[in-house]
């Protein structure tokens, strides 16, 4: 995979993001800043629609005549266009420009002659009410001739689909930005998701007629083409059918656009939360990829959700909840749910479910029946400044419900911090990217899955593989109980029983993999002989410390060398002072 898809985009596509954004030179004025995206990224769609169907134009105009008739002919006006779309109207945009008095009337009975799916996207955009501002600021025609022209055009001849993509990422990206909201919430980084693909699709059984792939919080739908497009590179023959579900109205629209230029079925994009409205009930799915948001609360899916969980193992969410101010963990049971026998999922998380949550809460509740159920693979941890809207660390967990055997019962955790090259301009908080050269060690670290192996330099680019026993996660935390005593020293009794002191009461996290009462004897008798154990309060908990499993040690400077250093800043700050006043003197 070439490394130019990663660390930036084509030249001539840079060029034409650029100059479909430089519309907003007209719109400044009758529409504010950060409006200018309501009319670019709508009109950006709808003209590589108008492009994809301009050499069939004719062709459909020819079959419409023929079968209008016709109750079903759907069917017909797809195959005469050559996509899952068309257009009936008579218009294209050189006969929209040559009539600039009836520019309105005419572009409306354009935008009327799209199929209902086209249509459909659209009105995501809420495009009618941005043609009616348009029109009033006198800009209609200024922005349909700046899209009409040379410059403007995104016919596949010209513009592949792949490049199409990065077009609308980075006028997403810039819509946002110009928003005020985060970008990287839109969509995750080329060389981010093409990590996720080659991890999933290590050791894939590629003699298959047919592969599913499912992103649960699609954006763009950028990770389910990437994802498509790997695989048709490892093998061509293999029918790669795309689902995916968004909340955000304007990026759903570029992703069921997107699919329909592609050539898939535009009904498997949907459109709904993914957690309150799901969309794919009953479904599963092969490989699973995907980035949802961290740090958001779930507040406004609140009912939904608890009334999800309340149907147990008929819903998505029965292991547990997470706290309320973070819903990433329901994402990964939703994952989980959708996830064939046999299938594979990556999805990105921050650092806050590897460890966040007591014994017997809902974070570690999850984490329980992740492990438990031995359907944690691996983590990966990524470098900070990885993505466009956040410079905290991330990390990739892939989960497999197929395991083969030499993994079985064990997680493979890779610290790939260190595994990333500088950007030479960086988007947002994005500085790093993970080349080409970084990607196959981290790749080869995980086909390995070696314990304790560092892979390239460690004085450069390099990631450290360690392999754990799943069981080496969880833990009893345990209530330690010591006795009330008298004034006299006496351990006050109640039915024959020690009264418990709870301004002395500790707990202790035992490892599962050790006898409780071995540790209890070991670790705590010895300084508190009377203490004892309340059985009926432990609790089982699980946690993935990843910071310590890596942690090196860093001796200190040595004392004499801090004082050889400090003593030569002093003779050099005497040696300026003396030199200035002599100047002075």
């Amino acid at each position: 995979m070439p490394n130019d898809k990663i660390t930036a985009v084509g030249a001539n596509i840079a060029e034409k993001a650029a100059m479909i954004w430089n519309v907003a030179d007209m719109l400044r004025g009758p529409f504010k800043p950060h409006e200018y995206g309501l009319v670019i990224l709508p009109m950006t769609v709808m003209k590589r629609f108008h492009d994809c169907l301009l050499p069939t134009h004719q062709a459909v105009l020819d079959t419409y005549e023929k079968a209008k008739k016709l109750q079903v002919i759907d069917g017909f006006l797809q195959k005469a266009s050559g996509y899952q779309f068309y257009n009936t109207s008579r218009f294209t945009f050189e006969p929209l420009l040559a009539d600039p008095d009836n520019i309105e009337s005419n572009f409306r009975d354009y935008l009327s002659g799209f199929s209902a799916n086209a249509q459909d996207v659209l009105a995501k955009f809420d495009f009618d009410n941005i043609i009616k501002r348009m029109v009033e600021s006198n800009t209609l025609y200024l922005v349909i001739k700046e899209f009409g022209s040379e410059k403007g055009y995104l016919g596949p001849d010209k513009i592949s689909a792949v490049d199409c993509g990065y077009i609308f990422e980075d006028l997403v990206r810039r819509f946002s930005e110009s928003f005020g909201e985060e970008a990287g919430a839109h969509f995750t980084s080329r060389d981010i998701i093409y990590l996720m693909t080659d991890l999933l699709l290590s050791e894939a059984d590629l003699d298959t007629s047919s592969m599913t792939v499912y992103d649960m919080a699609m954006g763009t739908s950028q990770m389910l083409s990437c994802m498509e497009e790997r695989i048709h590179e490892l093998n061509s023959d293999i029918e790669v059918t795309c689902f995916g579900q968004e909340f955000n109205p304007s990026t759903f629209a570029i992703a069921k656009a997107d699919m329909m230029i592609r050539g898939g079925d535009p009904n498997n994009m949907r459109f709904g939360d993914t957690l309150s409205e799901d969309q794919f009930p009953r479904f599963t799915f092969q490989y699973i990829i995907s980035n949802p948001p961290f740090g958001i609360d779930w507040k406004r899916e609140q009912k939904a959700v608890e009334a999800e969980a309340a149907r147990g193992e008929m819903g998505r969410f029965a292991p547990g909840l997470p706290k309320i101010s973070d819903g990433q963990q329901l994402f990964v049971l939703n994952g989980l749910a959708k996830l064939a026998n046999k299938g594979k999922m990556a999805i990105i998380q921050n650092g806050s479910p590897l460890f966040s949550g007591d014994a017997g809460s809902g974070p570690s509740n999850i984490r329980q029946y992740i492990l438990e159920n031995d359907w944690l693979d691996c983590i990966i941890q990524l470098s900070t400044d990885m993505f466009m809207n956040t410079g905290i660390s991330t990390y990739i967990w892939v989960l497999s419900k197929d395991k083969p055997a030499h993994r079985a019962g064990k997680v493979q955790l890779i610290d790939a911090s260190h595994c990333f090259e500088p950007r030479r301009k960086s988007i947002g908080t994005k500085r790093n990217d993970i080349t080409d050269a970084c990607r196959e060690l981290i790749v080869t670290a995980y086909g390995e899955f070696a314990n304790g192996k560092v892979y390239g330099d460690k004085n450069g680019i390099y990631c450290e593989s360690k392999v754990f026993e799943s069981v080496e996660f969880g833990y009893n935390k345990i209530v330690v109980e010591r006795p009330q005593r008298d004034e006299a020293g006496n351990i006050l009794l109640k039915r024959g029983k020690p009264v418990p002191d709870t301004s002395l009461r500790d707990t202790e996290n035992v490892p599962l993999v050790q006898d409780i009462d071995t540790y209890f004897a070991r670790e705590v008798l010895p300084y508190a002989p009377d203490a004892w154990i309340d059985h009926s309060k432990t609790k089982v908990g699980y946690e993935i410390p990843m910071t310590r499993y890596f942690y090196e040690y860093q001796a200190p400077e040595a004392v004499e060398d801090i004082v050889a250093r400090i003593t030569a800043l002093e003779q050099d700050i005497s040696a300026g002072l003396a030199e200035l006043f002599h100047k002075e003197g």
